[in-house]
């Protein structure tokens, strides 16, 4: 009943009950906002009711994650008898396993340190601005002698990037330097060290890397006085001593020799990484997950049997007290219920094994609607058809081609197998000189730069100085593009060799159209003296074919079916091979994925529960407008009825007035009568 602030009074002088007549009045008036507050709180309690079924359609969809992910059927268990000797973890590339591991070196960087020096901030040299350059590449032959080479040869890895920094007289100290150096992000750390005697400090330089191509070879181009400071040439003057030798790791697996330049040995066990710790020998067994995807697949029956058990609660009816649910006879919740049964009933197509089903590996619907797993059923099917049991829950491709990987697929990709065929394969685009270098020497002169374009990507690439045969050239080069800052944060990077004519091939590591190659001059030596009349490459080409027998989109390696077609957004990338007929590619959406996709269309801001909640939410919304508009209409109504109330009573103070003369007057008219 809607309150007033009006004061009121039992009858202002005329003893009439106002304020209960009124109040008796203004319940029956009140009626419609009492039936409008129980219509809202009927639509709240639905509300809460939906949000209890989209928070169970949530935890049905969390514990279906793991199984709608390939990964949970690819993973290994891992078991090493010393751990100490080294960790080991699997890639989906991983097979199981049990493998004798020998590992007797571990690999380490090279350490170079510098003469010492009486002040790390006192400057060195006149402040000509000097050229510092890096490469990265092996030591062989020769003796070493307290950290000094004699009779050594040092080749640079092109896989190794090269860079350089400048030093002027704002820089051309030991502290300078080291902070110079780790700025320019070279490969390397800059520290000092100070070691307390007379010329007590020192600079020290540590390769990034480990492993022995990932010795360093320190070009020193301008003041003779950081020459004789930084100077590094393991195959001639070396004016810094070596206190670490860059060496790789050496291990056995099965007792195959493996060399690796990190202690981290990523190619050792297909699909493992061990990632050493210290010399010994111990096993490893590698062997297929088969508890974690048991656990998901009970996980996931428990959490549909627990959604199943929430709607029941909310859409059931109990004759004897006769009273539902907040949803019974909901027609929202029914399409729910009846949609992801018709899932889990429906049958899979593109299976590469298609007698499987969830009934074949144990799972299966009971007469009260839930579902059941049948322990022994599930194991034997874990242990004889693991590999196929993926795509019953997840979204797999698998193509019947091993240099064919599926990449991705779309909304509107359909489940079935799609034939594979090439008409062009994808290129990289290439650029070779003209040029034979393949006799005599050519020298790079000081302040070398050359204009690139590579993938699009234009930079100037500084050469570092010297003298080099072909084959020195054309791994300089290499390193020198891939360690430029600009190609490299935009992830472009080449491949260099001395072709068998003895002209350069500069080749983009990146595949179709979008791969170029362009060089030209900068400064110092001109690129014709590397490459002749040749300035610019041929271009990459894009991997050309059909899938499922309609056309579909290249893209550097990757081959997309086009919208239309049934396999539209099916991701595929041709790693190598030949034209023609590459097989097939089945292609299944499991279980898993199919409800994962259901659930959202269900809770959703568009979805089933959202459309219907939203709905609800504008008829609160109304029915707070009727009432905030009934409460003013009984506000108003309340203040008429006492506006009218207060009038009586003055009507009938008046009539009492006047009732009290009337007597008065007629008593005194009666004594009159009595005296006459």
């Amino acid at each position: 009943m809607a309150t007033t602030g009006s004061i009121s009074s039992p009858g202002i002088g005329s003893g009439l009950p106002i304020d209960d007549t009124i109040a008796k009045l203004m319940s029956v008036e009140s009626r419609p906002l009492t039936l409008l507050a129980t219509k809202e709180a009927s639509y709240q309690a639905q509300l809460s009711a939906y949000g209890a079924l989209s928070g169970a359609l949530s935890t049905f969809q969390n514990a279906m994650a793991n199984l709608g992910k390939a990964s949970t059927f690819q993973g290994l268990t891992t078991s090493i008898g010393d751990d100490d000797i080294f960790n080991a973890t699997s890639s989906s590339d991983a097979v199981a396993g049990n493998y004798r591991v020998n590992v007797t070196q571990l690999a380490q960087e090279q350490i170079l340190t510098s003469a010492g020096q009486t002040s790390r901030t006192a400057q060195i040299g006149s402040g000509l601005a000097t050229t510092i350059s890096f490469q990265f590449g092996k030591i062989s032959g020769g003796t070493l002698t307290d950290g000094k080479y004699t009779g050594a040869t040092f080749t640079q890895d092109g896989d190794e990037e090269s860079g350089s920094v400048t030093i002027d007289s704002s820089n051309n100290s030991l502290q300078g330097i080291r902070d110079a150096i780790n700025a320019a992000d070279l490969g390397v750390t800059a520290t000092l060290i100070s070691d307390g005697s007379d010329t007590p400090e020192h600079l020290v330089i540590t390769s990034n890397k480990t492993g022995e191509t990932s010795s360093m070879k320190i070009v020193v181009d301008g003041d003779p006085a950081l020459q004789a400071v930084l100077g590094y040439d393991p195959a001639g003057t070396q004016n810094l001593t070596q206190t670490n030798v860059a060496q790789n790791a050496k291990l056995t697996v099965g007792g195959i020799a493996i060399t690796s330049d990190s202690n981290k040995v990523t190619d050792a066990i297909q699909g493992m990484t061990l990632d050493l710790k210290k010399v010994g020998e111990t096993t490893l067994s590698v062997s297929v997950n088969r508890s974690a995807v048991k656990d998901s697949i009970n996980s996931f029956v428990k959490a549909y049997n627990d959604l199943n058990t929430q709607i029941k609660s909310l859409t059931a009816y109990d004759p004897e007290t006769k009273k539902g649910g907040l949803l019974v006879g909901d027609g929202t919740t029914r399409t729910i219920q009846d949609s992801i049964r018709r899932t889990l009933t429906a049958s899979l197509e593109g299976l590469s094994n298609s007698n499987l089903s969830l009934s074949a590996i144990g799972i299966a619907f009971q007469k009260d609607g839930s579902l059941a797993v049948d322990s022994s059923k599930l194991d034997k099917a874990l242990t004889n058809n693991f590999n196929d049991i993926a795509g019953l829950f997840a979204t797999v491709g698998k193509p019947t081609d091993s240099l064919i990987n599926f990449n991705t697929s779309g909304p509107s990709t359909k489940a079935g197998s799609y034939d594979i065929n090439i008409t062009k394969m994808a290129t990289q685009a290439e650029l070779k000189g003209d040029v034979d270098l393949s006799t005599g020497t050519t020298t790079i002169a000081s302040g070398t730069e050359l204009n690139v374009k590579i993938d699009g990507v234009e930079t100037s690439v500084a050469l570092t100085a010297g003298t080099y045969t072909g084959k020195q050239l054309a791994t300089m080069l290499q390193s020198a593009i891939n360690g430029s800052a600009k190609l490299s944060s935009s992830d472009v990077s080449v491949s260099v060799v001395l072709d068998t004519d003895g002209r350069l091939k500069v080749t983009s590591d990146r595949y179709g159209s979008a791969s170029n190659i362009k060089i030209g001059d900068g400064s110092g030596t001109p690129a014709s003296t590397l490459f002749g009349t040749v300035e610019e490459g041929t271009e990459g080409v894009d991997v050309e074919g059909t899938i499922g027998g309609a056309a579909a989109t290249g893209s550097g390696q990757f081959l997309t079916a086009n919208k239309g077609t049934a396999a539209d957004g099916l991701k595929i990338e041709i790693t190598g091979g030949t034209t023609g007929n590459r097989g097939k590619i089945n292609f299944s959406q499991g279980y898993a994925d199919r409800l994962d996709k259901l659930v959202d269309g269900f809770t959703g801001s568009d979805g089933l529960i959202g459309g219907r909640t939203a709905g609800i939410n504008a008829t609160i919304k109304d029915i707070g407008k009727q009432t905030d508009a009934l409460n003013t209409r009984l506000t108003l109504v309340e203040a008429n009825y006492r506006a009218q109330f207060n009038a009586l009573d003055l009507l009938v103070v008046q009539m009492q007035q006047t009732q009290s003369y009337l007597t008065q007057q007629l008593a005194a008219i009666a004594n009159l009568t009595k005296q006459s």
